[in-house]
This record gives C-alpha cells, structure tokens and sequence, in this order.
C-alpha cells in the first residue's frame, strides 16, 4: 500500500511539474474564452500554447537537462535546494518572454498581462527565497493557477461556481498531500508556497481593478 501512495505521489508531482502549470493555464484560458467569451482566431490560439510550451516548459527543461548531464544538478524535480539557483534564473528568464509574448505580440486581455507578470514575479520570489528556504516550487505554481482562475472569473464577471472551487481546491491538497508524502518539503513551506502563488497572480490585478 505504501508502495503504491508513493507511485501516486511521484505522478502527481509529474503532472503538476511547475514548468507545465503555465501551459495548462493559457490551454484552459484559450478553451475557456472561446466557449465562453467569443471565439478565439485559431492561429492565436496556437500561437498562445505553443509559444508558452516553448518559453515556460521546453527552454527551461532543456536547460535542466543540460546541468544534469554536467552534473551540476541531481534529478529532474531538483529536490537539492541548493541546485536549484540556476533552474530558477532560466524558467524566470522564460517567464519573462512568455510574458512578453502575450502581452505585446498577442495582445491578450489585461488581466492576463497581470497573470502572465505575476506567474514571473512568483518564480522570482522563489528563486530569492530558496537561498534561505526551501519553499515549494510545485505549490507556487498551481497557486499561481488557482489565482489566475480567480481572475480570469473577475475579468468576464463570473462568479466560480462552488464546485469549480473546490475542484481546485481538491487539486490543490492532492499537491500538497504529494509533496508531503515524498518528504519534498515541510507543511509550511507547501502552503508558503501556494500563498506565494495565489498572491503574485491576484493581488496586482485586484489593486488595479480597484484604482
């Protein structure tokens, strides 16, 4: 049975890798706006996903797979906090440009520009804090997630249904639970991170949306 809880662990944390959060996200926005909002040029959409498959995912992977190859990082979840200064500067690198691209190139709504900054900030905050603590990456960014969620919501002027909430609220405990159980972080530093999160991709939009 343990054997097994471990198994499910190690695939949740595959799943929820923090490189794939964000091309989850914009997939779920493309989806979400066409069915909902208005439809989306194909091509957009195309480009949307891909170029942030591209800048969030594959730049960042490949340069992971390069240090691991010289040795400078352990594993593909780089559990080593110490490894972990360098992955973090090439993904805020890639954020940067995924950022740039939906924001003057697509031309996305404005609050997905906020999302977009706030996704980038967020990777930021836990490279700076990572020389201190070892604040969970995976919870910061499903947190990021769930927070674009919520403002995707404010932006169209949707109220998320209560089972939309704890839909992601479930997934996000199964996050946690599988952090937790492959002994990757310490309570605290799963729902730091998940604040982190939440916080960098619905605070600025929220001041904003006030001012």
């Amino acid at each position: 049975m343990n054997r097994l809880l471990d198994i499910v662990a190690q695939v949740i944390s595959v799943v929820f890798y923090p490189l794939f959060v964000p091309t989850y996200g914009v997939a779920l926005y493309c989806y979400a706006t066409h069915t909902l909002v208005n439809p989306l040029p194909p091509i957009w959409m195309g480009i949307a996903i891909i170029g942030t498959l591209l800048f969030t995912c594959i730049l960042p992977l490949s340069a992971i797979a390069v240090m691991m190859r010289r040795g400078d990082i352990s594993d593909f979840q780089i559990d080593n906090s110490k490894e972990r200064t360098m992955p973090y500067i090439y993904s805020a690198f890639g954020f940067g440009c995924w950022s740039y691209l939906m924001i003057h190139i697509l031309e996305a709504p404005e609050y997905i520009g906020f999302i977009c900054v706030g996704a980038t900030v967020a990777i930021a905050l836990v490279a700076i804090i990572n020389h201190w603590w070892k604040i969970s990456a995976h919870l910061t960014g499903f947190g990021g997630l769930f927070g674009g969620v919520m403002v995707f919501c404010i932006g169209i002027n949707a109220i998320p249904t209560w089972g939309t909430l704890g839909l992601w609220i479930g997934i996000s405990l199964s996050i946690v639970y599988a952090r937790l159980r492959l002994h990757a972080h310490t309570p605290e530093q799963v729902a730091a991170g998940w604040l982190v999160g939440v916080s960098c991709t619905t605070i600025p939009y929220c001041i904003h949306a006030l001012v």
